[in-house]
C-alpha cells in the first residue's frame, strides 16, 4: 500500500543516504498520516538496526542456535 511504501522509502533513505534527509522527506510522509513522533520512530528503528547489525558483523556475533538455524535446516514434513 502507498502508506507502507512511503515509510519504507524513507527508512531506506535513512539507511543508505541519511545525510540527504531533509524537510521534504518529512513532508512526503505526512499525507500518509505519519506524525513527527512516527517519523522519529521510523528513523530511530532504522538507525538502531543499522548500528546493531554492523556491530554484530564487526564482532562476529552469532545469534542463539535456535535463531541462527532458522531457514538453514529443512523443516520436518508433517
Amino acid at each position: 500500500p502507498p502508506r507502507q511504501r512511503a515509510m519504507l522509502e524513507f527508512a531506506m533513505k535513512v539507511c543508505e543516504r541519511s545525510h540527504e534527509v531533509d524537510e521534504r522527506d518529512f513532508e512526503a510522509l505526512r499525507p500518509h498520516g505519519f506524525s513527527d513522533d512516527d517519523i522519529w520512530d521510523i528513523a530511530a528503528i532504522t538507525a538502531f538496526f543499522g548500528l546493531s547489525n554492523r556491530m554484530a558483523n564487526v564482532t562476529g556475533m552469532r545469534p542463539n542456535d535456535e535463531f541462527f538455524l532458522m531457514g538453514r535446516v529443512p523443516k520436518a514434513k508433517a
